[in-house]
């Protein structure tokens, strides 16, 4: 265990620099910019939440998971209220306070996941059954999806389904309970796909890039040139010329594209093996979790950040169609970085329960083995 929170520690530290150093690099272009300083702030506050949940026992979540799932969906719900929300390119998914703007759906992420966990945990020997194993988790699973896609924010949407249906796997729901509402949401996603000539637009422009490179697919276009201009070793930290008002969005979801034209392959390879590791670590401490409550959230912090990590980097190279999600620990945006960080000290504290029982049992064990002196 003590190699895989070092290890988590090591690769998460090295990706919030690299994106410090990005973020402060692909600002050059845009004069008396802030960001890099919010980023900055929102870090250390990240940092320091990190830390505290980390000295705190996990299992504590389980008495405010409601709670705090209650509030997240009052947050999802005012967020769509206009004069509440703050609308920007035709979603209304931030609230603005003091100048800082904060994410909903980021809370929404970790409440379902504590709740999903906390009610698996509780009622185990129903998970295989089809009402509480998945009707009951699947009503609070829909609430969130539903109010996060009328943000909209199909991305999330699409990657909080996926993480909830992983954490509900491994919970012990049956395969033949799982497939049919996984078949009839993924009719229902086509069919809205289908009717939203937008989002339509960007999977026909991913299927033909060249065809729309000055239209729908000129971002994707954009970041490829970035990435193959960088070659194995990069134009040279600050030398990037996509920054200068050529891909939008440079900051925050096509940031490894920045990373790839000024630093090379060898730089987006390093972090993509970064967070592979940082997978392989969650999986381990998820692995070797206490209890049924740890495992089943430390599995869906590590596909959270795993996945979106996943998806921005696909969506980048062209391997998936544009959604719209930041690079974990890397990409602006203050509070999915809080969010990050807090699942990181999540993680961090049920690996310290998980090796203190064993410290305990080793202990045992030598008292065991003492020899029993005998009375003449």
């Amino acid at each position: 265990m003590k190699y895989a929170t070092t290890i988590l520690v090591f690769c998460v530290a090295a990706l919030l620099s690299l994106g410090l150093v990005m973020l402060y690099s692909s600002s050059m272009s845009s004069t008396g910019a802030s960001y890099p300083s919010a980023q900055v702030i929102w870090c250390g506050l990240g940092l320091l939440a990190a830390g505290i949940v980390a000295c705190v026992d996990y299992r504590h979540l389980k008495k405010i998971s409601i709670p705090l799932f209650l509030v997240a969906l009052v947050l999802l719900a005012a967020v769509l209220v206009p004069g509440i929300g703050l609308k920007r390119g035709g979603a209304r998914r931030w609230f603005e306070i003091a100048h800082q703007s904060f994410q909903p759906s980021e809370l929404a992420k970790l409440a379902l996941l504590i709740l999903l966990a906390h009610y698996a945990e509780r009622y185990q020997r129903f998970m295989p059954t089809l009402g509480r194993g998945l009707a009951v988790p699947g009503v609070f699973v829909g609430l969130t999806l539903g109010l996060i896609f009328l943000e909209p924010d199909w991305g999330t949407t699409l990657l909080l389904a996926a993480v909830s249906g992983i954490v509900l796997l491994v919970a012990g729901v049956r395969w033949r309970y799982f497939f049919p509402p996984l078949l009839i949401g993924a009719v229902t996603f086509v069919l809205v796909l289908l009717n939203n000539p937008l989002r339509l637009k960007r999977i026909l422009s991913w299927m033909n890039p060249e065809e729309t490179k000055d239209g729908v697919g000129y971002q994707a276009w954009q970041a490829m040139l970035a990435l193959g201009s960088g070659g194995w070793t990069g134009l040279g930290l600050g030398n990037g010329r996509q920054k200068f008002d050529y891909l939008p969005e440079i900051k925050t979801d096509f940031i490894f594209a920045n990373i790839g034209e000024e630093l090379g392959l060898i730089a987006t390879l390093g972090v993509v093996a970064a967070f592979v590791l940082l997978l392989l670590c969650g999986i381990y401490i998820s692995w070797n979790a206490r209890d049924t409550f740890g495992t089943l959230l430390s599995t869906g912090i590590t596909f959270l950040i795993g996945l979106q990590a996943f998806i921005n980097i696909g969506v980048v190279t062209s391997v998936l169609p544009n959604k719209g999600l930041p690079l974990p620990f890397i990409s602006r945006g203050g509070s999915n970085l809080f969010l990050s960080l807090l699942c990181v000290g999540l993680l961090l504290s049920v690996a310290s329960r998980a090796a203190d029982d064993r410290r305990a049992e080793l202990k045992d064990t030598d008292l065991e083995d003492v020899p029993v002196p005998q009375t003449a």
